[in-house]
């Protein structure tokens, strides 16, 4: 079975490990909220 937006999801998924490995554990939701954002616009990607 395959995803229908696959390559979006692994973009998401791939980002949301990303910010987890360079700021680690320890901040608010927030922070990780905007790291996100920034690695998804880095990604190529629109994120509000």
């Amino acid at each position: 079975m395959s995803l229908v937006y696959e390559d979006i999801t692994e973009d998401i998924i791939g980002s949301a490990f990303e910010v987890y490995n360079i700021l680690g554990y320890g901040f608010l939701e927030k922070v990780y909220q905007k790291a996100l954002q920034v690695e998804l616009l880095n990604c190529g990607h629109s994120a509000e």
